[in-house]
């Protein structure tokens, strides 16, 4: 029997995912997290094999954040990501923070279920529209950002000054216009205005 701990903030879409699973002999739904702080909560208490994580809560992008956190318990579930994002940003966080897969919400309810059983076994469980775009990279000549770049680009994408990065991210200001140059530098802009339209262009932020 798989245990499996919903995590999203939209009780609709925690409702329709577990009537899915709820349907399966060998899916035992244990919990559900409309946090991300409580899924991490949960997923300790519960013990869960596997957790569904959304990658937005309210408004902040907290699902990256929660799965390293469950990652890092002494007995860690698997983490399958379930959401509406898909931007390099996005995708990249993920499977930084140790999600096993990564899959969309308007995957078909049988991708969905096998996602769920390769991912509970250990498997990767990538959407194929994701996995699309994965090779389409490697294809493709393309701007590369690394995981502390696209941090700061995302967090200077919502408005955020140098000192507001640097106190989120723990770095130095110095270090967050150093990664801010490699950013300017790898796509061709001047101003952190342009780097952000140059990034959401390419789907690196959202």
């Amino acid at each position: 029997m798989i245990r499996v701990l919903i995590a999203d903030d939209h009780p609709v879409v925690r409702a329709g995912v577990r009537a899915l699973l709820d349907a399966e002999s060998d899916i035992d739904v244990v919990g559900e997290a409309a946090t991300a702080d409580e899924s991490v909560a949960l997923a300790d208490t519960l013990a869960p094999e596997l957790v569904l994580m959304d990658l937005q809560f309210g408004d902040r992008a907290a699902g990256a954040d929660a799965t390293r956190r469950i990652r890092a318990l002494a007995a860690p579930p698997y983490v399958l990501v379930l959401t509406n994002y898909d931007t390099d940003g996005d995708i990249l966080g993920a499977v930084e923070a140790g999600a096993s897969g990564y899959l969309l919400k308007d995957a078909p309810p049988h991708e969905l279920l096998a996602g769920v059983r390769a991912a509970a076994a250990g498997q990767s469980a990538v959407a194929p529209a994701i996995a699309g775009r994965l090779l389409a990279r490697l294809r493709e000549p393309r701007v590369t950002l690394s995981v502390r770049e696209i941090e700061v680009l995302r967090l200077v994408a919502r408005g955020a000054s140098n000192a507001d990065v640097a106190a989120h991210l723990h770095i130095t200001d110095a270090t967050v216009k150093s990664h801010l140059a490699h950013v300017f530098s790898k796509l061709g802009v001047s101003s952190r205005t342009a780097a952000v339209s140059r990034a959401r262009a390419l789907g690196i932020v959202r």
